[in-house]
């Protein structure tokens, strides 16, 4: 039993009790309602923000941390095309694929409303959205593509000149 008089047992109830909820995995269902990451992917929690808000907040963050950033569909042909044009000239990129992601419809609800286009792939240099890959195959073929990812910090660029380039699925953190 817990007395008003006594704080300092009520304060070691409730931190013992945090700590057993944090390990069994259940205090970040009470304490944290935005994206939680999972593996490769993120999950978002449907309580608390909305899961537009979470969405959005992870989409800003995987943009603002990785130089290039491609939304893409594992089916989609437009989606290969992009990929292929960054292989071709040996940039890294960051990759989410919207079909094997769990919170991927919601993703792409967030892309549509930050982009103004729903459709895939949604290629993202350095902070701004490029397009989709046919806008990509055409800033290459323009010359216009590697100079903008030559605007990314140091950090982030990793070319390889000899065009061999495996980028898929590594951050450009």
């Amino acid at each position: 039993m817990f007395y008003l008089g006594q704080p300092f047992d009520f304060m070691l109830f409730a931190v013992s009790l945090l700590m057993m909820l944090a390990r069994g995995g259940l205090l970040s269902r009470f304490v944290w309602n935005g994206c939680r990451r999972m593996g490769n992917f993120t999950s978002f929690s449907s309580s608390g923000l909305s899961s537009t808000t979470a969405c959005g907040q992870f989409l800003q963050e995987v943009v603002s941390h990785n130089c290039i950033v491609i939304f893409s569909k594992t089916t989609c042909p437009y989606c290969k095309m992009a990929k292929n044009v960054f292989n071709e000239i040996g940039a890294t990129y960051k990759v989410i694929e919207l079909d094997e992601h769990n919170d991927g419809r919601r993703l792409q609800e967030a892309l549509a409303q930050m982009t103004g286009a729903r459709t895939v792939p949604r290629v993202f240099i350095n902070g701004n959205c490029i397009g989709g890959g046919s806008d990509t195959k055409e800033l290459h073929q323009k010359g216009k593509l590697l100079p903008l990812i030559e605007q990314c910090a140091p950090c982030c660029v990793k070319i390889n000149t000899e065009g061999s380039g495996s980028g898929q699925f590594e951050s450009t953190k």
